[in-house]
């Protein structure tokens, strides 16, 4: 049957650009991501309301509950059941919400920004702990969004850092830093879609995680948002609307916007501990972090073919992320139980922090619901699809690193998806690459996971955006607006880039240009700071 989207496919764009626009506008998240799920619905049942009504349940349920599969015949393949990856997600966040709070109750969280702030005696060193804890965590995004906002927002709290600068640390070092290492999640995903896709084109000379390492050079976005991030803790740097938020912070002690509503786990409902001990919070994040990346080892190995052997990186390819990241926030949970139950808190107190811990996600959650519920109607509207065959095959090769870039960005943009758009745009700059010149093979690929990268940090319907809000405690919209400047001067400089790049053919020559435009705006940025990093 003919309907409006196949007779005019550029209407897929409208419903993430409503919902975008909305967001911006209205700022209002929840709002505008209904608006977009509508019109999306409507567009899909081709405006027949009883189709729209009953395509907008079902997919509502979709996100909770997996519909069983039958063959032509009716016999059924796969069973149903619920939709195990969200709703895991779902739990990981109202345990870590729990434990957050059971923590501060025992006052191990105030006892950490205590000792913290005794050997870090300045702004720079709580805002350079939070970027460069990325070299440490970074297994998985949501993962270091989360256990890195609980360890280091007491301290950035105690030195009067905004929860925006907070916010655009975690979201800046969590998605840039897991698209560069083999060994996260991001990782073993990237490798086993590379390697498929160099079996393909006949390049099977080379190894699939040789490939990987050799695409780091090329992720151009990447590598210069993970610097700007570093330059920013150090040297205070200041774009656009943080310098509202900074300024704030440190001349009225306000740690997020007062006209808006407080921030999830923004602050406690109940009186501290006030014999909390440091190692309250550090032995359960310990905890956390060794046992989610057991978990992931295990989870992995446990789904590898036994006759492979173990591999670290064939586990993480087939690991259980979000199972992992439950069993280690639940370890952790009853670490952090262990240390307030020792130190004489009542059960009535303790169950009453852990339900206001746990109600403190909610927020987070509705949104992150939403979020892939537009991302699910923006699937069946293929906006991605439409996306990627508007402009191949209408530049020259020179172009193409620089072309998949900007569309990857659009589409990760338009969907709040990374590794959606790394299964949309991957095989498409393989294929360009194929049938222009196979030595931009892999430097198209490394665009292509940059560019991804770029439209995930500028976009509000970003599930990783929305959990760096909730590990920041800060209000969504206002992570939203904070980090846009530095996303677009990350992705400016990665324009010239891959520009230089596609006509020079030297990496080295286009890393050490952008670089060199890093270092000059770093340096015109420290002399336009207003507030001093040292205070």
């Amino acid at each position: 049957m003919q309907t409006l989207l196949t007779t005019y496919p550029a209407l897929s764009l409208l419903p993430p650009l409503l919902a975008l626009g909305m967001a911006l506008i209205t700022r209002k998240v929840i709002l505008s991501l209904a608006g977009g799920i509508i019109l999306g619905a409507l567009l899909v049942n081709n405006f027949v309301p009883g189709e729209t009504a009953q395509y907008i349940f079902d997919t509502a349920l979709a996100l909770v509950w997996e519909s069983a599969e039958y063959d032509a015949a009716g016999n059924l393949l796969e069973a149903g059941g619920l939709e195990l990856w969200n709703v895991e997600i779902i739990i990981f966040l109202l345990v870590l919400g729990a434990m957050t709070s059971i923590m501060t109750l025992s006052g191990a969280t105030h006892a950490f920004a205590e000792k913290a702030k005794q050997r870090l005696t300045k702004r720079r060193d709580a805002t350079l702990l939070t970027a460069l804890l990325s070299f440490v965590v970074f297994v998985d995004d949501y993962f270091h969004s989360l256990a890195v906002g609980s360890v280091t927002r007491p301290v950035t709290d105690q030195f009067k850092v905004s929860r925006a600068k907070l916010a655009y640390l975690l979201d800046s070092t969590a998605a840039p830093m897991c698209v560069l290492m083999p060994l996260s999640s991001w990782g073993a995903y990237i490798i086993a879609l590379v390697g498929g896709l160099l079996v393909t084109h006949g390049m099977t000379e080379m190894a699939p995680l040789t490939a990987f390492v050799a695409m780091i050079p090329f992720n151009f976005y990447a590598l210069f948002a993970l610097m700007l991030a570093l330059a920013v803790a150090y040297f205070n740097i200041n774009l656009g609307s943080m310098k509202v938020h900074e300024e704030r912070a440190q001349t009225q002690g306000l740690l997020f916007d007062p006209a808006k509503p407080e921030p999830a786990g923004a602050s406690a409902e109940f009186e501290e501990s006030a014999n909390g001990q440091a190692m309250g919070l550090i032995l359960p994040i310990l905890v956390l972090i060794l046992s989610t990346f057991a978990c992931f080892v295990i989870t992995g190995h446990m789904a590898s073919e036994p006759e492979a052997g173990f591999s670290i990186l064939a586990s993480l390819e087939n690991t259980d992320v979000t199972r992992s990241l439950v069993i280690g926030a639940v370890l952790a949970t009853v670490v952090a139980l262990g240390f307030t139950i020792t130190q004489g808190e009542s059960a009535g107190r303790i169950g009453h922090a852990t339900l206001l811990g746990a109600k403190s996600m909610l927020p987070a959650i509705l949104i992150l619901l939403f979020a892939w519920g537009i991302g699910s109607v923006i699937g069946d509207l293929e906006t991605g699809k439409f996306l990627a065959t508007m402009v191949e095959d209408t530049l020259s090769p020179s172009l193409l690193p620089l072309l998949v870039f900007i569309l990857a960005g659009i589409m990760a943009f338009s969907t709040g998806t990374s590794w959606g758009t790394f299964g949309i745009m991957l095989p498409i700059a393989a294929d360009m690459a194929a049938g222009t010149d196979i030595s931009l093979m892999l430097p198209m690929l490394s665009a292509v996971l940059a560019g991804a990268v770029f439209g995930d940090h500028a976009s509000p319907i970003s599930d990783t955006s929305i959990l760096s809000s909730t590990g920041a405690a800060c209000d969504h919209m206002d992570h939203v607006n904070t980090q846009l400047p530095y996303a677009l001067l990350a992705g400016g400089i990665s324009v010239v880039s891959y520009l230089v790049y596609g006509f020079t053919g030297s990496v080295i020559l286009a890393l050490g240009l952008g670089l060199a435009i890093l270092a000059a705006l770093v340096i015109k940025g420290c002399q336009n700071a207003p507030v001093a990093q040292n205070a």
